[in-house]
C-alpha cells in the first residue's frame, strides 16, 4: 500500500512581485494587453498577486512560450460553456484545486454556466439534468483523462456530430492543458489564495492499493 502524498507547503513558493524584475514585466505584457481595458497607456505596471502567475514569474522565457497558447484557448472556438465544462470536469478528475475554484467562480459570475451544473460536474456525464450534448461532452472529457486516455469510438462520433474539427482540436487541447496543469501544479504545490472557495470536503485522491 502506499500513502496518498500531501504537500504542506509550496515546493516553488509564489515570487513576491517586489522582486519582479524588467524581464518578468516584459513577459507579462502579452496578459495585461487581454486585461479588460487592455495594458495601461502610461504610468506604474500593476503586477497582479495571483500565485499562479507568481510561480510562472520564476521564468520569464516560460511566460514568453506559455501565454500565445494560454491566451488561444482562452479565445479557441469553443463556447465559453463548453470550454468551462471541459476545464471543471477536467480539474476535478485530476484534483486541480486552484484551476478548479477559479473557473467555478468565472463561469458563474459570466453566466456561462450554472451553480447546478458546476454541482453535476462533480458527478460526471450520467448525472441528472444533462442535455444529450453536454452528457456527451463530459462523458469524452473522462474517457480522455481516465484510464487508457483514449475517446471509444461511439463517444467520438457523438462529439463530431456536435463540433467541427476545428473545435474538435481545440477540446482536445483544452483537456491535455488542463490535465497538465493538475499534474503541475500539484507537484509544484499551488495553493489557493485567501477567498477562493476550494473543493468540497472529502474530494482527494485516494491512496493506490498495492498487491
Amino acid at each position: 500500500m502506499s500513502d496518498t502524498i500531501e504537500i504542506t507547503s509550496p515546493r516553488v513558493p509564489p515570487r513576491p512581485t517586489e522582486e519582479w524584475t524588467d524581464d518578468v514585466d516584459d513577459a507579462f505584457s502579452a496578459l495585461r494587453a487581454h486585461a479588460p481595458g487592455g495594458a495601461p497607456a502610461d504610468g506604474p505596471v500593476q503586477r497582479p498577486k495571483a500565485n499562479i502567475l507568481g510561480i510562472y514569474a520564476w521564468h520569464p522565457d516560460f511566460i514568453r512560450g506559455w501565454m500565445p497558447f494560454s491566451n488561444h484557448l482562452r479565445h479557441s472556438t469553443l463556447s465559453d460553456r463548453q470550454r468551462e465544462i471541459a476545464i471543471l470536469r477536467t480539474t476535478w478528475l485530476g484534483y486541480g484545486e486552484y484551476e478548479w475554484a477559479q473557473h467555478v467562480w468565472m463561469s458563474t459570475a459570466s453566466g456561462a454556466l450554472t451553480e447546478a451544473e458546476v454541482a453535476a460536474l462533480s458527478e460526471g456525464p450520467d448525472a441528472a439534468g444533462w442535455s444529450v450534448e453536454d452528457a456527451v461532452l463530459v462523458r469524452a472529457i473522462d474517457e480522455m483523462v481516465t484510464g487508457d486516455k483514449l475517446v471509444s469510438d461511439t463517444t467520438w462520433a457523438a462529439l463530431a456530430s456536435q463540433l467541427d474539427r476545428r473545435q474538435l482540436i481545440d477540446f482536445v487541447f483544452t483537456i491535455g492543458t488542463y490535465d497538465m496543469h493538475c499534474m503541475a501544479f500539484r507537484n509544484l504545490g499551488l495553493e489557493l489564495e485567501p477567498g477562493m472557495t476550494g473543493f468540497p470536503a472529502g474530494h482527494a485522491p485516494e491512496s493506490d492499493e498495492q498487491p
